[in-house]
């Protein structure tokens, strides 16, 4: 028997989340604990990811939509769940040997038994994962050489990798985001055209203009609400909006409504969301271009790493804020 650090949902959460909202648990976890017959796998837990989505899960009301990560609320008491990246300590699935490293969907905690382990995938690459930002970028968005490109949230887990990928295809792409240390970041790391921050734009529709006086042909929208009813305005005939995330909404009680829906008639805009697990297909063709990418040092990547799950309450709470400088992760455990 070995000690088990748990995250777990102290409350439902109301408006915007709050550490009170989480509790830090020790329970006692039985490591060779896989009944006999089954195939299942006891896991490791090395990294957690703090993702957005995972706020629908902390209302009362979210019902579980079959097929996709949005699963069913979590309840008060138990444990959260979410992305990660683990190693298998036991195993009597067959795809699966004690010392492999896989991700997907397991507890905030140190230990996790996954009686059912076949969605997860072993990780026999290195590289990072951004399926989110390939797909929604190059499968929804279909980019062309000289196109203009905005991205929301520009040097979040997804915005940084979107901003580069249309760099590489020779497009003039400009993002927004909340500081100007992220400003920066977008520029001069990741390479953007051109950056601002939102904060400091008193009008939206100004700020639109003048980064892109002919109209915006692709628009990654990782916030939603009023960034996205301004952008409509200025898309051109035939724009994209991949509607990857919409964070300035998931704390409201009353989302804020979209009011120039009429643009996209004239326009023939197309807005089209998607969750990355529609594309599980697509995986193996990523890994291969992410790792040809980072050893040409052609893509870069950051993470803000907080240290242990006693800090995972104040982290996930962070990225609402901005607090978090790139993707949110929280280091569990070493090696």
């Amino acid at each position: 028997m070995v000690g088990n650090k748990q995250v777990v949902l102290n409350n439902y959460v109301q408006g915007w989340p709050k550490e009170g909202d989480f509790r830090l648990q020790c329970t006692e976890t039985e490591i060779e604990s896989i009944p006999n017959g089954s195939e299942a796998v006891l896991l490791k837990n090395l990294y957690l990811a703090c993702d957005p989505y995972m706020r629908h899960r902390m209302c009362d009301n979210h019902i579980s939509q079959p097929g996709t990560i949005f699963k069913s609320s979590f309840t008060p008491g138990s444990v959260l769940v979410g992305y990660g990246v683990s190693r298998v300590i036991q195993s009597t699935h067959p795809d699966f040997k004690e010392g492999d490293h896989v991700w997907g969907l397991t507890g905030w905690e140190e230990y996790t038994m996954i009686p059912n382990p076949e969605k997860l995938f072993k990780i026999t690459y290195t590289g990072v994962p951004g399926i989110a930002a390939h797909v929604g970028f190059f499968n929804l968005c279909s980019p062309k050489e000289g196109e203009t490109v905005y991205v929301s949230t520009a040097s979040g887990g997804v915005g940084q990798l979107v901003g580069q990928f249309a760099k590489m295809m020779g497009c003039y792409v400009v993002g927004s985001t909340s500081t100007k240390e992220k400003v920066d970041l977008a520029k001069d790391k990741f390479g953007f055209s051109d950056a601002f921050n939102y904060k400091e734009e008193h009008d939206l529709n100004a700020a639109l203009t003048r980064y892109f006086p002919e109209g915006i042909d692709i628009y990654f929208d990782n916030v939603g609400g009023r960034m996205l009813d301004e952008v409509l305005l200025h898309m051109k005939a035939h724009g994209r909006v991949a509607a990857c995330g919409m964070i300035s909404q998931y704390n409201l009680e009353e989302p804020e409504g979209i009011r120039n829906l009429f643009s996209m008639i004239p326009r023939r805009v197309e807005i089209k969301g998607y969750i990355e697990t529609d594309f599980h297909h697509i995986y193996p063709q990523y890994h291969e271009l992410a790792i040809k990418y980072l050893k040409e040092g052609s893509l870069d990547y950051v993470e803000d790493v907080a240290e242990g799950l006693e800090n995972a309450a104040s982290a996930y709470v962070g990225i609402f804020h901005g607090r978090n400088v790139g993707k949110q992760i929280i280091r569990v455990a070493s090696e």
